[in-house]
C-alpha cells in the first residue's frame, strides 16, 4: 500500500484522487415515536427515567410564572415608591442660608445648599448637632435663597425628605419646595423669646436682629 500525500481536504494518492474523511453515505434517523400522555395504556409501560420526578408539570409552570409576575411587579412599585414618593412631606425648617450654589450638575440642573438652623443657633444649653444640607429643582427658588443669604435674613423653608438620593432631586435626600422670610422674634422658643418683645408688641425687625446679634455673640 502507497501513502499518498495531504491533500487540502485529506489524503491525496498517486492518482490525484481526493479521498475524503466524510465522504460516504448519510442515512437519516428515523423520528422518534411521540410519548404517550398520561391518558393513554401505553404512558404506563414506558420505563421510567431517573429524571422524571423532576420534570414540571404544565399546571406548575403556570403557577410559578404567576408567582413571578408579581413578584416582578410588586418590586417595581416599591422601585418606584423609594424613588418618586417622598418619605416625610411639607416639612418646615427656620434659619439662615449659609451657601446655595445655583444650576449644579451636567444632566439634571439642581441648586445645592446649606442652612444654619435657628432653633439650634439660639439654643446656648445644647451641643450645635449638624447644619441643613439641602437640594433645591426650581432655578427661582435657588434664586430666592441666594438674595437671602446676601441679605443674611431669616428664611422659613417648606422640604420633603426622599429615601435615595436621586439624580433629578439633587445630591441630598431634602428637597426644599418654597422658601419665604420670617421675623426672627416670631419662630424662637418661649423661654428664648426676649424679654422687650414679651412686654412689648411694636418690635421692629431691626430691635430683633440686634438681640440675635447679641446672642450670637455670646455663644
Amino acid at each position: 500500500m502507497r501513502l499518498g500525500k495531504f491533500g487540502k481536504f485529506g489524503i491525496k494518492d498517486d492518482e490525484d484522487n481526493t479521498r475524503d474523511y466524510y465522504d460516504g453515505t448519510y442515512e437519516e434517523e428515523p423520528p422518534k415515536p411521540p410519548r404517550p400522555k398520561p391518558d393513554e395504556p401505553e404512558y404506563y409501560e414506558l420505563e421510567e427515567s431517573r429524571w422524571e420526578h423532576l420534570r414540571i408539570s404544565r399546571r406548575s409552570k403556570v403557577l410559578l410564572t404567576a408567582i413571578g409576575a408579581v413578584v416582578a411587579v410588586l418590586l417595581i412599585w416599591l422601585l418606584c415608591v423609594n424613588m418618586f414618593v417622598p418619605r416625610i412631606q411639607d416639612a418646615t425648617m427656620y434659619g439662615y442660608v449659609e451657601t446655595i450654589y445655583e444650576q449644579r450638575g451636567k444632566v439634571f440642573k439642581t441648586g445645592e445648599g446649606v442652612i444654619l438652623p435657628y432653633k439650634s443657633l439660639m439654643d446656648t444649653t445644647r451641643v450645635y448637632r449638624e447644619d441643613f444640607v439641602f437640594s433645591v429643582k426650581d432655578p427661582k427658588l435657588a434664586a430666592a435663597l441666594k438674595k437671602y443669604e446676601i441679605a443674611v435674613r431669616p428664611v422659613r423653608v417648606q422640604y420633603n425628605v426622599y429615601r435615595w438620593a436621586m439624580p433629578w432631586n439633587g445630591d441630598t435626600k431634602v428637597v426644599v419646595t418654597s422658601v419665604d422670610s420670617v421675623n426672627p422674634a416670631k419662630i424662637l422658643p418661649p423661654e428664648f423669646t426676649p424679654e422687650y418683645y414679651r412686654e412689648r408688641k411694636d418690635t421692629t425687625d431691626a430691635d430683633d436682629n440686634r438681640v440675635r446679634q447679641e446672642r450670637i455673640e455670646n455663644m
